[in-house]
């Protein structure tokens, strides 16, 4: 029995982590901004957020954290307290946005190379072993902003977007197969100190991945074919408004294949995510919680 603390535990990959936590045995704490009152048996709800003081914390095997790395890089780097055990999600952006035309990419690229740099100088220090994964799109909650945005557009105006030429390759990744990855990997003291790439357990091309969710959805679509230049257009607009998170960039990464070499983390911890099927309930976010 182990007692872990994980933060981001209402975001896409915790609300899967928490029930395998403690369908094994563990007592865990989860951290929340908002208040929960749905305690369970060896499931705790904390208050908190890391930009501000955390509530009394007990000493920890495992911590892990789903939430933004560079905000837990921070936090962990002035925190008081100790866990004998790393686990924290990145992003495969920290490689594929490195390049990036659009500096909002650039500086994203380098927080994560700042903040994978700073959690393993800190763990050093305090004696603890580290793991970083390095998911590709995830998927599965409800709650990530690549293909739920999508879905509730489609829900508002009955029509899906049909990009043609969108020839690049993604790996999209369900949220509890990295759930499963975070488990699998916390047991594993040869994965300590290491970074892994993890997709989904299907390459495609970025046309058939849209035509997918298109087709899990439970009502009716019109496809609504969307020229490249199209595209292009309406993010630079969505940039002229102050949009940070919608670049122009975004097109021409739709011909470039942006997947993971997941081969080491199949072998050190038996990773083996599922492919790209999509239902509905990938798209709902009223999945409850365990405890809840």
């Amino acid at each position: 029995m182990a007692v872990a603390l994980v933060l981001g535990a209402s975001g896409a990959i915790g609300r899967f982590l928490l029930p395998r936590l403690v369908v094994a045995g563990d007592d865990v704490l989860a951290l929340s901004r908002a208040v929960r009152t749905s305690d369970a048996p060896r499931l705790h709800w904390l208050r908190g957020d890391l930009e501000q003081a955390l509530p009394p914390l007990p000493a920890l095997d495992v911590l892990y954290s789903c939430g933004p790395l560079d905000a837990f890089a921070r936090w962990y780097a002035r925190a008081p307290m100790q866990a004998a055990r790393i686990v924290a999600i990145g992003s495969m952006s920290i490689e594929s946005k490195q390049a990036s035309a659009d500096p909002h990419e650039r500086a994203l690229a380098a927080r994560l190379h700042d903040a994978e740099r700073s959690l393993a100088a800190t763990a050093r220090e305090r004696g603890a072993a580290w793991t970083v994964l390095r998911p590709t799109l995830v998927y599965g909650a409800g709650v990530d902003h690549s293909l739920t945005p999508l879905v509730r557009r489609a829900r508002h105006w009955r029509v899906f977007p049909r990009v043609a030429g969108a020839r690049g390759l993604r790996q999209p990744v369900h949220a509890d197969d990295l759930a499963a990855a975070c488990v699998a990997v916390a047991a594993q003291p040869h994965c300590a100190g290491r970074a892994y790439a993890l997709g989904g357990g299907e390459r495609l091309a970025f046309a058939a991945m849209l035509e997918r969710v298109r087709a899990s959805l439970p009502f009716r679509t019109v496809p609504l074919p969307v020229p490249l230049p199209l595209v292009r257009g309406v993010l630079a607009l969505a940039r002229a408004a102050g949009s940070t998170r919608l670049s122009p960039a975004l097109v021409d990464r739709l011909g470039h294949d942006l997947v993971a070499d997941d081969s080491a983390a199949r072998v050190d911890f038996g990773y083996a995510p599922r492919p790209f099927r999509p239902d509905s309930a990938c798209w709902d976010t009223t999945v409850p919680f365990s405890g809840d």
